[in-house]
């Protein structure tokens, strides 16, 4: 009985752990673990990089060793890494050395900055930035006068918030020899004078293709050190995880030798799914092209898996594909779709045959019904399998469509910042749409409400990515200045613990990823953050002031606040 007794001993994890104290020890914390066994804990143990263990700071001690690194926290908030669903890395990347327009709601503001910046760069043979938003300009598109008044001497050009719209100045519209004799780009639109025919200045889609293709990209260096300082951005708001939106063929080329030098040096500091674009004049190189890279990719920290296509634009600048016209001015019609149904189908089930994971932007009702009718014809043609395609952005979903991403078992993919009610939001976007679609607007609650998975991201360099903002959008409904007072359409904000849940464990289903991350459970990767607040409790308007003070990835510190 003894002898039994003692094998049994040594055989239990309680022996296991004995013989093999923890690297590391988080104790004394309210732990969120986003795992429907053990939603809360007090502590956290790692060891290899992986959870060994979650449960209480008593049972916590028996995996304390001489070597092992214990934090306490101090009864602060630990929540599994947060994983970013959506963003564009190399584009946010870029953008950290162009004129930053974000957050900037007037035009005299907006020309402020493009002003200082091009003086502070007088050697620069371009100007570029990105970030303004449609409501600061009257009429809601800008104009190449209001650039030309700030940059007269060299090309200028400024990328909207959404990068579904671009401003150039003169010299960059001569340069792209974009004239009234022009013809608009497939896809594309050269916006111009009613009167005179010539180009305002204003490119919306593909049309403002025919000026950014002119930009110098910066050399391999310089995009590396963008990278590092990309990468630190995100660990700093604990990012750990991204899915990456899109990349051409060449994109790849040049991009991916980048993120495997920062894997060897060990610098990639969060784990990235990628995904290849999807042309819609011809979509089978893309198919073949990520079928090649998976075959290269297919786990560890960088890995491919699917295809990115458009089948709309966006709201504000009357391209996103709409069931019914644009209630502001219905002269402009219900926008018009990327793809013909058609078309679409057969892609998405050619790719689907091939095991890819289809990610389609589809932000008016009508582009989310074709991208949802997409799905549901390559299922019945392909057969039963683990799909998890994804309709991206889903900002103005109809009341028949929200319940079919639960029946479909399709993740919407969307971004909590693009509702933020500012004056973009109530001067352009919900004019457009009028006040029936407005109630469904950024419907995270029909949604979730009907069964459906949600992972939300940020669209970085749309807007940052700041996952604390992000969760209070979700919650609040409000902007960070708190208005409008009780929210906007405040019937499909979220609770604070789905808002997580949609950064964590969903965000990480929909990267096929569940099992390595997303929660804070035994065997999955340590990647983890401390967060200065607890999110779960306490009054909403609390949320902004959130930080993080400690990013674990791996069980490494990739960030620590200095006051930790």
């Amino acid at each position: 009985m003894r002898l039994a007794l003692a094998l049994a001993l040594l055989l239990s994890p309680l022996g296991a752990r004995a013989e093999r104290p923890a690297d590391l020890l988080l104790t004394g914390g309210k732990v969120w673990t986003a795992d429907a066994e053990t939603p809360l804990a007090e502590a956290v143990a790692v060891r290899d990089g992986k959870v060994v263990f979650v449960g209480s700071d008593a049972e916590a001690a028996a995996w304390r060793g001489p070597k092992t690194e214990v934090i306490p926290l101090g009864g602060r908030l630990v929540t599994p890494g947060f994983e970013d669903a959506h963003l564009h890395l190399m584009s946010g990347a870029r953008n950290l050395e162009r004129v930053d327009l974000s957050g900037e709601a007037t035009l005299a503001g907006l020309q402020e900055r493009i002003r200082r910046f091009a003086a502070a760069n007088p050697r620069s043979p371009w100007v570029v930035g990105r970030g303004w938003v449609y409501g600061t300009f009257p009429g809601g598109l800008p104009t190449k006068e209001l650039l030309d008044a700030v940059v007269p001497d060299r090309p200028a050009y400024m990328d909207g918030y959404d990068g579904h719209t671009g401003w150039a100045n003169s010299r960059a519209l001569a340069l792209a020899g974009i004239t009234k004799e022009t013809k608009d780009p497939v896809n594309g639109t050269i916006v111009r004078d009613p009167r005179s025919g010539e180009p305002t200045g204003a490119l919306k889609e593909a049309a403002g293709d025919l000026v950014e293709d002119l930009v110098p990209e910066p050399d391999a260096e310089r995009h590396y050190a963008l990278l590092l300082n990309a990468l630190g951005i995100l660990n700093r708001g604990g990012i750990t995880a991204i899915q990456d939106a899109g990349w051409t063929k060449d994109e790849a080329a040049r991009f991916l030798p980048l993120l495997e030098r920062a894997r060897k040096e060990g610098k990639l500091t969060v784990r990235a799914r990628l995904t290849v674009d999807l042309d819609p004049a011809e979509p089978a190189p893309g198919i073949a092209e990520a079928v090649r890279l998976r075959g290269l990719y297919r786990d560890g920290p960088i890995v491919f898996g699917g295809v990115k296509g458009y089948v709309d634009g966006v709201i504000e600048a009357h391209t996103a594909a709409m069931l019914a016209p644009y209630s502001d001015d219905t002269t402009l019609g219900a926008g018009t779709p990327r793809w013909d149904g058609a078309a679409l189908e057969s892609a998405v089930a050619a790719a689907d045959r091939r095991g890819l994971q289809v990610w389609l932007h589809a932000i008016g009702d009508r582009g989310i019904r074709m991208a949802l009718d997409a799905y549901e014809a390559a299922a019945k043609a392909n057969g039963p399998r683990d799909r998890r395609h994804r309709v991206e952005h889903v900002e103005a979903v109809s009341a028949a469509d929200a319940p079919r991403f639960g029946a479909l078992g399709v993740v919407a993919a969307m971004q909590p910042l693009h509702a933020n009610p500012d004056q973009n939001n109530a001067d352009v976007w919900s004019k457009n749409v009028g006040p029936e679609r407005e109630s469904r607007g950024f419907a995270w609650r029909l949604v979730e409400g009907s069964g459906g998975r949600i992972a939300f991201g940020s669209d970085w360099p749309v807007v940052a990515p700041d996952v604390i903002r992000g969760v209070s959008c979700a919650v609040t409904r409000k902007t960070p200045e708190g208005t409008p007072a009780g929210g906007w359409q405040p019937h499909l904000a979220l609770t604070p613990e789905s808002a997580l849940r949609h950064y964590t464990i969903d965000a990480a289903f929909a990267g096929f990823a569940e099992k390595e991350r997303g929660s804070i459970s035994v065997g999955k990767r340590a990647d983890l953050v401390v967060l200065s607040r607890d999110l779960l409790s306490g009054p909403p308007e609390g949320i902004l002031q959130t930080r993080a003070l400690l990013t674990l990835f791996g069980g490494k510190p990739v960030w620590r606040d200095p006051s930790f």
